[in-house]
């Protein structure tokens, strides 16, 4: 069976650079490019005006000074107008009193929805589904999630991996199952023998060769 990264030679994957965009938005045009030196979460939506989409927008909004914390933009998009995009952030304004403060991209051609593999033909042939890609400082691609047309995600699940990735960077560590900031952290697993025998003399909290945790120094 052809998968969709298959079928899609542009098909964006993980550790690689992030496909190049340009494109217009309703903050002025945008590209890629603009957000180099900077964390970015790339996300697509459905369509404008629609309800589990306005919930996540408005989610979004209210952890957008959280992100931007950790020196990281938020850039949504779907394949709806500039006008609509307009209206439907003024109506979001007015109906619920929530400022989004981040642009969101007119996709109408879809060359974006395709180059990052949006557009999920068992899904829709026409909308983007929710797909969420974050990209680093550098550019490159470092996670991306796919969520269906009917469920919305946790914009606080983003932030967590945001944060844990950029300690992963820092620290060269791993980080365990739904780890936060404070929280200890995995010691990368020796690669050799002779490094295996030495781990459980190495400080750590051990529990076996592959498996140890350390406390992370706060920053001074």
């Amino acid at each position: 069976m052809e998968t969709a990264a298959a079928s899609n030679p542009t098909f964006p994957r993980l550790n690689e650079p992030a496909p190049q965009f340009d494109a217009k938005t309703t903050h002025g045009p945008r590209k890629l490019e603009d957000y180099k030196g900077k964390w970015l979460v790339l996300f697509s939506h459905p369509a404008d005006f629609t309800p589990v989409c306005t919930t996540e927008f408005m989610a979004f909004a209210k952890l957008h000074p959280e992100f931007q914390k950790l020196n990281c933009d938020l850039l949504g998009l779907s394949i709806d107008s500039n006008y609509a995009h307009l209206a439907w952030v003024r109506n979001i304004k007015e109906k619920f009193d929530v400022e989004i403060p981040f642009p969101i991209i007119e996709d109408l051609s879809m060359r974006v929805a395709h180059a990052y593999g949006m557009i999920q033909p068992g899904a829709s042939d026409t909308s983007a589904v929710r797909a969420t890609f974050i990209i680093d400082d550098k550019g490159v691609l470092r996670a991306m999630v796919y969520y269906p047309m009917t469920n919305g995600r946790s914009i606080a699940e983003f932030l967590r991996l945001v944060k844990a990735l950029q300690t992963s960077d820092k620290h060269k560590v791993a980080t365990p199952e739904a780890w936060q900031p404070g929280e200890k952290v995995i010691v990368p697993p020796p690669q050799t023998q002779e490094a295996a025998e030495k781990r459980a003399k190495e400080g750590f909290e051990y529990v076996d060769w592959y498996f140890s945790k350390k406390e992370l120094k706060p920053a001074k």
